[in-house]
């Protein structure tokens, strides 16, 4: 797993450096944005495919757990990012604060949230379901808590509108899903293929974003304290829902195994969406510094919840 988790850091690492040493520039930049968005719609258009209706339906069951963990993604993250920003708004630089409140807008993970579920033998079942649910609903809710908590609460508002999310994610998805029982079936078969288009598409528009931040000054405006605020402010977020969302499935009474959905579904946030959902809601020149909270925060829960799910799994095991 984590050879796996490792490899993609690097090749978003590598990337980072590209654009800093080689940013695109005059008509590579309209050829790169060109390719983001074309990018982008595939990679939603394969999500629609890939989900059965069947999926969909599934997700309604078990709807107190799914619930529990829509509202820890899309309410207790949202409240709890506004929350911080209002206590410490000195603590970082603009841009930098609406990453960190973008990030609390975004939905759940797919893959690494069932792996860890699976690794802490906590309901599989209910943890695919809801983080499927969760960004299937993502691509709605997500622009709309942004809209309402940018409105407020950041120094850079979004920029795209409307008119591009309907486009290049929503349509993309739609047709998908319409055109599910016919590729859905291809489109399991070569999940390898899929997902490796779907971090070529992360990796276009981290470079394209970062291409255009490095030419706006981008290393010359973010001091290095700068970063390391960034990764304390995503640890304490992390720190406090892994907290609540134990809470939750203890007060709610759960059983075992949904609390440990609960925690790993309700405690992740997705740089697979938050990438190209940033690039279509931010303007260019911003998005490189907006994403940058999201892909720190990505690695931290993905080492601390592998940590977790280990020692939940080997204390099932002393108990069974």
């Amino acid at each position: 797993m984590f050879r796996k988790l490792d490899s993609f850091l690097l090749c978003l690492l590598a990337t980072v450096m590209l654009a800093s040493v080689v940013p695109c520039r005059g008509v590579g930049v309209n050829i790169f944005n060109t390719l983001a968005i074309i990018m982008i719609a595939n990679m939603f258009f394969l999500q629609g495919a890939r989900l059965s209706r069947r999926a969909v339906m599934e997700g309604v069951t078990g709807w107190r757990v799914h619930l529990a963990i829509g509202l820890c993604t899309f309410a207790l993250f949202p409240l709890l990012g506004v929350a911080l920003h209002t206590l410490a708004p000195d603590l970082l630089e603009g841009p930098m604060w609406t990453g960190v409140l973008f990030l609390c807008c975004l939905p759940s993970t797919v893959q690494s949230s069932i792996a860890f579920t699976s690794i802490a033998r906590g309901n599989v079942a209910a943890a695919i379901c809801s983080a499927t649910l969760s960004n299937i609903l993502g691509i709605f809710l997500t622009p709309l808590l942004v809209g309402l908590v940018l409105a407020r609460h950041a120094a850079t508002g979004g920029g795209g509108g409307i008119g591009p999310i309907v486009l290049e994610l929503l349509v993309p998805f739609i047709v998908g899903q319409v055109a599910q029982p016919w590729i859905g079936a291809w489109a399991h078969r070569h999940k390898k293929l899929l997902s490796f288009s779907d971090r070529g598409s992360i990796l276009v528009v981290v470079y394209t974003a970062f291409s255009e931040a490095v030419v706006q000054g981008l290393w010359h405006r973010l001091p290095p304290m700068q970063l390391g605020r960034v990764a304390l402010v995503d640890i304490v977020i992390l720190a406090i829902v892994l907290g609540l969302t134990r809470l939750v499935g203890r007060m709610g009474n759960f059983e075992r195994t949904d609390r440990v959905a609960i925690l790993f579904c309700g405690s992740k946030k997705s740089l697979a969406s938050g990438v190209p959902i940033a690039s279509v809601l931010f303007s260019h020149a911003d998005v490189g510094l907006i994403v940058l909270p999201v892909m720190i925060y990505h690695q931290i829960q993905l080492f601390a919840c592998a940590t977790l799910a280990r020692r939940l799994g080997a204390q099932a095991e002393g108990a069974d």
